[in-house]
């Protein structure tokens, strides 16, 4: 059966502060989210790893909702094999959006249910995004995918995804669509903090030194980044946008308990 609109917005919504709720709760479009554990909603036992649309909520104001539908491992292919975009067609409507960032799994050729070859198959995947969300009226959004926390011996923040974002820009002026580079934004932002600071954005803990996923501050910028983009881009306007330059404070961010998908 599918899901109503309602069901699909309640993980996104439950990492919204209580206070901010009734911001999103008359919302008339919803912007949905179809990505990788970058990206994903977290629950409690993996607490403190916090994906960035966990924190991407708290930037817009009331007239958009979030329904986060991504999940950990997923490659734009195994994505679509699993049902998950037919899901997200299934409840998208006119004037609503799809985020989709995908390429941290695309990029494992070991796996073939998750590999895609940057200039063939992971643009062909890509395009069901597009053409999906545009045949519902809704609007396709494309983002490259969150640099991985990586470092030469020179201090210098290095890029890890290879040809995919080169791959997603072409396609994007190919097929039209607007494109939120955070790959080129997070590599600079992380070279900017520099080699120790980043440590503080990324999954540090006493037991885990995870250079991939996010902690609350690093949720917070990287769903900062992807915001100032939509403002950028145009896709949404300035008004539908706050917070942009002001502090999230990192007690916003929950972790609710896990549910069965």
């Amino acid at each position: 059966m599918a899901l109503t609109r309602r069901q699909v917005s309640v993980a996104a919504l439950a990492a919204v502060p209580l206070a901010a709720t009734p911001a999103y709760a008359s919302s008339s479009r919803t912007l949905y989210i179809a990505g990788d554990s970058t990206a994903a909603q977290k629950y409690a036992p993996a607490a403190p790893e916090t994906g960035w649309g966990m924190a991407f909520p708290f930037f817009l104001r009331k007239g958009i909702s979030v329904a986060n539908h991504a999940v950990n491992g997923r490659s734009s292919k195994s994505f679509v094999d699993e049902g998950r975009l037919a899901a997200i067609l299934d409840v998208i409507e006119p004037g609503d959006f799809l985020l989709v960032q995908f390429a941290h799994n695309d990029e494992k050729v070991e796996d073939p249910t998750r590999y895609t070859e940057p200039w063939t198959t992971y643009q062909d995947h890509l395009r069901l995004y597009i053409a999906g969300a545009r045949q519902r009226g809704a609007r396709p959004v494309l983002v490259t995918s969150v640099e991985r926390r990586r470092f030469d011996g020179q201090g210098n923040s290095v890029p890890t995804h290879g040809e995919y974002p080169a791959a997603m820009r072409a396609l994007a002026v190919e097929e039209g669509v607007p494109l939120l580079d955070v790959q080129a934004l997070s590599l600079a932002l992380w070279q900017r903090l520099g080699v120790e600071e980043t440590k503080k954005y990324f999954n540090w803990t006493t037991t885990e030194q995870d250079n991939t996923h996010f902690n609350p501050p690093g949720a917070i910028a990287v769903a900062r980044l992807v915001a100032r983009e939509l403002s950028r881009t145009r896709v949404l306007a300035r008004r539908e946008l706050g917070r942009l330059d002001a502090e999230i404070p990192e007690s916003w961010i929950t972790w609710p308990e896990a549910v069965t998908e």
